[in-house]
């Protein structure tokens, strides 16, 4: 087992040509892969749910600044970021090692850790954060309650604190309260070189029947407006998952729950053909057949492809001699 650990942490010292390694002559102002980054990632007790969100002025961040494993911890790393902390850290854990001897086995076989912001926390909540004395101003961490918040070349200690603030203060989905705390840094300054890319990942172990333990994953590579971006996209989402949730009521008999809860998918998503779609179905079954009908309009001008699907859909049979319906599908 020690052989196995010294060969794994050895793979931490820095290899020749990374685009990480440490260049005197530049700073990470003129690298557009160092990542000048806040993130933060966290616990939720009562789901079992792991959770990191992050936003930088750095390409594809999302990609390249966390880590994350079901069951087992969720680990950030950036500045002159070594992703082999993420799948070394894992190893660790599972071997039955606190996330702050991990971090210090891996801190003290890394030549370049001075230019390392690295954060872990596993599933009993523990947590474990270093912060290089190279990484650039103003960087740091706070680590809390299931959760640690971190970033360098930020615009101050505020956009960490409002992070923790956000999220101590928040509740319900762990996604959401990862997404208000990366809101909530960005409105307090924010990364000190401005914005580009960002992620929101959620795992819980065998999420997916075995097959998969990501629960949400999603990632914003470039953008102007990141965050705007990535709200919106996991707005997509949960639009999608009420979707599911009002066809189930509406199986179940539930009909006022399915109206309420396709009403609340088409609020959170106004983009969404599918929630109109949805909501025009129900609305049928509710014998609003005008609202229907509208909804169906706004599916057929976000998307003008649905037209050719409805007249093969039953659930709008009841529809297929009314003459708007003909106008709308072109049948």
């Amino acid at each position: 087992m020690k052989n196995l650990l010294l060969c794994a942490l050895a793979l931490l010292v820095p290899v020749a040509g990374t685009g990480q390694e440490h260049d005197p002559a530049s700073g990470p102002e003129y690298d557009p892969d160092y990542l000048s980054t806040y993130s933060i990632i966290a616990l939720d007790r009562e789901t079992g749910e792991l959770g990191i969100g992050v936003q930088s002025k750095a390409f594809a961040a999302g990609n390249r600044a966390q880590h994350i494993r079901g069951g087992v911890a969720a680990i950030a790393h950036q500045a002159a970021a070594n992703p082999m902390y993420g799948p070394i850290g894992v190893e660790l854990l599972q071997r039955g090692f606190s996330p702050e001897e991990a971090l210090e086995m891996m801190v003290a076989s890394d030549e370049d850790r001075d230019r390392r912001q690295v954060a872990i926390i596993d599933m009993e909540g523990r947590t474990a954060a270093w912060t290089g004395s190279s990484t650039s101003a103003w960087a740091g961490h706070r680590c809390g309650d299931s959760y640690c918040a971190q970033g360098n070349i930020l615009s101050g200690p505020e956009v960490v604190d409002a992070m923790v603030e956000s999220f101590e203060s928040s509740s319900g989905r762990l996604e959401e309260r990862l997404m208000d705390a990366l809101d909530a840094a960005e409105a307090a300054g924010g990364d000190a070189r401005g914005k580009q890319s960002g992620g929101i990942f959620v795992s819980k172990a065998r999420a997916s029947g075995g097959f998969s333990d990501m629960v949400v994953d999603i990632r914003v590579d470039d953008h102007r407006e990141p965050l705007v971006e990535l709200r919106r996209i996991l707005n997509l989402r949960r639009s999608g998952q009420l979707i599911s949730e009002a066809n189930q009521r509406l199986s179940s008999g539930d009909l006022p729950g399915a109206v309420e809860q396709a009403e609340a998918a088409r609020d959170l998503s106004p983009e969404n053909d599918r929630a109109w779609v949805a909501l025009a179905r129900i609305y049928l079954e509710a014998d609003r057949r005008g609202e229907a009908l509208a909804a169906l309009r706004e599916a057929v001008e976000l998307e003008p492809r649905v037209g050719n699907q409805l007249p093969e859909n039953p659930a709008f049979e009841a529809l297929h001699d009314d003459p708007e319906f003909i106008d709308l599908t072109g049948s």
